[in-house]
């Protein structure tokens, strides 16, 4: 098989990911069997890197037979640049669609607990693939009903949005010098993994119940649409509105104050107490 067509991802997406359109009856649309990896954040030099990874321990058991034999029989192809005078360059790539099973398989290892803490990073990029792809997928097929023609330009500005959407899932609320604080104001040991279960309560009982002064009302709502989304790994705050968020930031600005000022616990929980401690009785 041949490549007609050859792009990258890097200057719309600032990762070096390689991809073609093949000359078959399909138009079978391919990333390179590297770049497959280096899309979800794994080693960017390396074509072995995605099949290892997912021949392990960790992710093997999720990988259905069909999808094994694929990764493991990459496809051949030759590409050459126009207007080249040096022989066509041999080229082992997958079928981009195989890139959506692959991270279903990730997702559920995530899911059941199975993924070690440096691959959980794979899990968050196969979340926000699977997404985006998804929401420009839907689009793409109602564009084509319609007779819409969508130039290069906004298909590539369309997923580019679908991928911001579901990145800003994962954005980092908490600010790590809060944790930092929270370890010095409650004298607590750093364990090799995770953080305190401490900070769980802390968490709940500084941050979630008293934020908006709703009592407990924001908590008990987040939680029950983290329940219905079926997703319980998923971190609360990925449930909040825009307005939300904006308002989860300010309490945490606040809290990060009292804690930095603070010279111990006690002092500490004084403050907290006596700034978010008088709470209205919301009616949601």
């Amino acid at each position: 098989m041949r490549a007609t067509h050859k792009g990258n991802f890097e200057k719309e997406f600032g990762i070096d990911v390689d991809c073609y359109v093949l000359d078959d009856e399909q138009k079978t649309a391919v990333i390179s069997q590297r770049g497959m990896g280096a899309a979800l954040g794994l080693d960017k030099t390396s074509g072995s890197a995605l099949p290892r990874f997912l021949q392990g321990d960790r992710v093997a058991p999720y990988v259905g037979g069909e999808l094994r034999e694929k990764i493991e029989n990459p496809l051949v192809f030759q590409w050459s640049s126009p207007g080249a005078k040096q022989p066509p360059a041999q080229v082992h790539g997958y079928d981009v669609t195989i890139l959506i099973d692959i991270c279903k398989a990730i997702i559920r290892a995530h899911e059941e607990g199975r993924l070690q803490k440096r691959q959980e990073g794979a899990a968050k990029q196969a979340q926000i693939i699977v997404n985006a792809s998804a929401k420009a997928g839907i689009k793409g097929l109602v564009y084509a009903l319609a007779g819409y023609d969508a130039t290069k330009e906004a298909v590539v500005a369309a997923f580019k949005f679908f991928v911001r959407e579901e990145a800003r899932e994962y954005e980092r609320e908490f600010p790590p010098q809060l944790y930092e604080e929270w370890y010095r104001l409650y004298e607590l040991p750093r364990p090799e993994k995770n953080k305190p279960w401490k900070f769980k309560s802390l968490t709940v009982e500084h941050v979630y119940k008293p934020l908006a002064r709703s009592n407990g009302k924001v908590l008990e709502l987040t939680r029950a649409r983290r329940a219905d989304s079926g997703d319980r790994w998923a971190k609360l705050h990925q449930f909040l509105s825009e307005i939300g968020v904006k308002t989860l930031r300010t309490h945490l600005g606040q809290l990060l104050g009292i804690a930095q000022v603070s010279k111990d616990h006690d002092e500490y929980e004084h403050h907290v107490q006596r700034i978010f401690g008088a709470q209205i009785p919301f009616s949601f």
